[in-house]
């Protein structure tokens, strides 16, 4: 395994172990550290000049998370199956039809104005063509932008359910980004989703996002299989 973490090693004035999950976090959830890819306590800690006890304890809190798992071969980053993704797009779906509904609702103005900036940093995506964004900060963008509305929602409960999907599916969707950065659509979707909440229309908002989730359900999906093709045939070589 090689393995470069680029934010290096721990910084020794914070806590140890809050530091060592939080760098193979970012590292999983960038795409670092691959899906599928096997976890060695010892390799770790010598790329991060720490002893095994922190790599232990994050390790258990990634599995606590289901963004590591313990296999007959080891632990390994968790790697998910288009079962997954349907299971994981079919709870999105249905949570943040109900966000963007309360989001119509309770957005207040400065949200609003938050929304509206995001939306325009998405626009302004392809003419970044000196210093192009990686897929992990336009995976972030996107982020941005859904737990915005969330948190317009006006309901805490509902912003906490979605960041646990939200990480589990940029574990996805960084591994079909790798394939076809294409996958992610953050430009005229999130644009009419986002005039839709300032009109305050519900039924045009959760029409748009519910479309928008679908669309990339599918693309998701269609990358997953090309991915198992692609693997299938290589194993078979």
């Amino acid at each position: 395994m090689t393995l470069t973490l680029s934010s290096g090693s721990i910084h020794r004035s914070e806590s140890l172990h809050e530091q060592t999950y939080k760098t193979l976090r970012t590292a999983i959830l960038s795409g670092e550290l691959a899906s599928g890819e096997r976890l060695i306590e010892t390799q770790l800690a010598q790329t991060l000049q720490v002893s095994r006890t922190p790599i232990r304890e994050a390790l258990r809190q990634l599995q606590r998370e289901n963004l590591v798992t313990d296999t007959s071969a080891g632990l390994r980053v968790a790697a998910l199956s288009i079962a997954d993704a349907v299971y994981l797009y079919d709870c999105r779906i249905a949570l943040e039809q109900l966000s963007v509904a309360e989001s119509c609702q309770n957005a207040t103005p400065e949200q609003l104005e938050k929304l509206d900036f995001v939306v325009q940093q998405a626009e302004n995506v392809k003419d970044q063509q000196l210093q192009p964004l990686t897929n992990y900060q336009l995976l972030h963008m996107d982020y941005n932008f859904h737990r915005l509305l969330a948190e317009s929602s006006g309901n805490p409960w509902l912003v906490s359910f979605l960041d646990q999907l939200f990480d589990k599916m940029a574990l996805l969707r960084i591994r079909t980004m790798q394939q076809n950065p294409g996958v992610l659509e953050i430009r005229s979707e999130h644009r009419r989703i986002y005039l839709a909440v300032v009109e305050r229309n519900q039924e045009v908002a959760v029409t748009a996002i519910r479309e928008h989730l679908i669309a990339s359900k599918a693309r998701v999906i269609r990358e997953i299989q090309q991915l198992q093709q692609k693997s299938n045939f290589a194993e078979s070589v």
